[in-house]
């Protein structure tokens, strides 16, 4: 006589490649968002200057989507290499966004331009740590 013991399941973590999609998804959303956001600003009469020169409305799309593809090389070598991607993942972009605002603190920009800058890191990260922190186990 033989007895089958029942197995745990276990829940299979989300795919790299869905990782990616959202991220992805989330960093574009993001940098509409930034653009956006510095468009108002600069409607509403903040300058986009720093150091004397303008920061194109492109630029807050490129940098936000350079800077969140960074973030989901990094969110997938944690989902491969740590033992709690999403907790590492939370805590890990909690303080680069906090760092972040170092270059805007010490940038040659009126206070409301730094301001605004900051913003726009703080709207990056609300829609891309989140969406890439749900495909993280």
């Amino acid at each position: 006589m033989t007895a089958t013991l029942p197995t745990a399941t276990t829940v299979a973590a989300p795919s790299a490649g869905r990782l990616l999609r959202d991220g992805a998804i989330a960093a574009v959303l993001a940098a509409v968002a930034t653009a956006a956001v510095a468009a108002a600003g600069q409607a509403a009469g903040i300058s986009l200057d720093v150091a004397g020169a303008p920061i194109p409305l492109a630029g807050f799309a490129v940098m936000t989507l350079v800077f969140a593809a960074l973030g989901l090389l990094i969110a997938v070598a944690l989902r491969r290499y740590a033992a709690r991607p999403r907790t590492a993942w939370i805590r890990i972009t909690v303080v680069l966004t906090a760092l972040s605002f170092t270059p805007d603190l010490l940038a040659d920009a009126a206070p409301a331009t730094k301001a605004l800058l900051m913003t726009t890191h703080l709207i990056a990260a609300a829609l891309v740590i989140p969406a890439v922190a749900r495909r993280l186990r």
